[in-house]
């Protein structure tokens, strides 16, 4: 099949999802600027540099995770196992403002290094970000979309020992999950090896 996205894919369920998948899950704590605890997974999440460490995450309209993170310029990526997929599930509940999912999760908030937003006790891995920037994505037409992108840098990196392996983080040891489409989700349980080629002029 073929469909142009104006007109519609005829088909029970949106697949843009599923097609653009396995995607990260950045698990993202904000802290308001009055001191109230916000906690949301969103599977529109990665990053797109090394060095400097930036990572960003998209939120459909402006939740609390985008306010929060523009109101104190500041966000951590909490990164869920399999363990905590239940739970990583259960904070994306339509709360209202001002109620934090840590507690509606039975989840703990950990005092972060060098931001104000606490980590998530439980999870084995937690980026530490200053906004870099927030930004409202144009589409081909040059009309404003729902989307609120939040960039940042990280600035400080927690990793559990108990998933480092010959000091590298270990992705089957921590089951880091991702989301495909629909309700779907997957969890790591398998990696393997490749080399990327290199030009030899002759």
């Amino acid at each position: 099949m073929f469909y142009e996205t104006a007109t519609g894919h005829g088909l029970p369920h949106d697949p843009s999802k599923a097609i653009v998948s396995p995607r990260p899950v950045g698990w993202i704590s904000t802290v308001s600027a009055s001191g109230a605890l916000n906690l949301a997974p969103y599977s529109f999440f990665n990053m797109f540099e090394s060095d400097p460490f930036l990572v960003w995450f998209s939120s459909s309209g402006e939740k609390d995770s985008a306010t929060f993170a523009r109101e104190t310029g500041e966000f951590v990526v909490n990164i869920a196992g399999r363990d905590l997929v239940s739970k990583m599930v259960a904070s994306s509940v339509d709360a209202p403002r001002g109620v934090s999912e840590f507690g509606y999760a039975d989840l703990t908030p950990e005092p972060s290094r060098l931001v104000k937003p606490p980590r998530v006790r439980e999870a084995l891995a937690a980026l530490e970000c200053k906004v870099t920037d927030i930004m409202t994505p144009k589409t081909w037409s040059g009309a404003e979309c729902d989307a609120v992108v939040v960039s940042g840098e990280v600035i400080g990196v927690f990793i559990d020992d108990s998933v480092l392996t010959d000091g590298m983080f270990d992705v089957v040891k921590a089951g880091n999950v991702a989301r495909l489409g629909y309700f779907d989700y997957l969890t790591v349980d398998k990696v393997f090896q490749m080399r990327r080629p290199r030009w030899k002029a002759d």
